[in-house]
């Protein structure tokens, strides 16, 4: 996709392309998405945008209403230049992608396998959706600055 855009790829994979990877999508665009082309697929992807993922971006200003579910093969035939997996599933079944310099694994708990009451639910979507934005902001973040220097 770089030579769409002019900006390197960086893809964000999970196993069901629902919650996680369109959570760090999203919020990786809205830190550095001047500077990169920010994608998310999965492995096996759940075909939806799990709805309380789009809630709880919209909670802190970020909308992902539009995002739809891809696989990862539908970017076999671009230059990826980073792959960053979000859970183990995807960790394992990723191939490397033609460009790629980079691939980081970091991986957080599935909210859609939060159980409990629709409230203790919600507090774990909330809970995934902070841990994502510390995380993908500072690399977000670090990539602007490495760009500035």
């Amino acid at each position: 996709m770089e030579k769409e855009t002019g900006k390197p790829t960086v893809l964000i994979l999970c196993t069901g392309n629902s919650c996680r990877s369109h959570m760090a999508e999203g919020i990786l665009k809205s830190v550095a998405g001047d500077l990169i082309d920010v994608q998310s697929a999965g492995s096996d992807p759940a075909g939806y945008v799990h709805p309380l993922s789009i809630k709880a971006l919209d909670e802190i200003g970020i909308d992902i209403s539009a995002n739809t579910s891809k696989h990862m093969n539908q970017f076999l035939e671009q230059d990826v230049e980073t792959v960053i997996t979000v859970c183990g599933n995807a960790d394992q079944a990723c191939p490397t992608y033609p460009g790629q310099l980079r691939r980081y694994h970091w991986p957080f708990p599935d909210p859609a396998k939060a159980e409990g009451s629709e409230d203790e639910i919600w507090a774990q979507f909330q809970s995934v959706r902070d841990d994502i934005f510390r995380v993908f902001s500072a690399y977000g973040q670090g990539r602007l600055d490495s760009a500035k220097a």
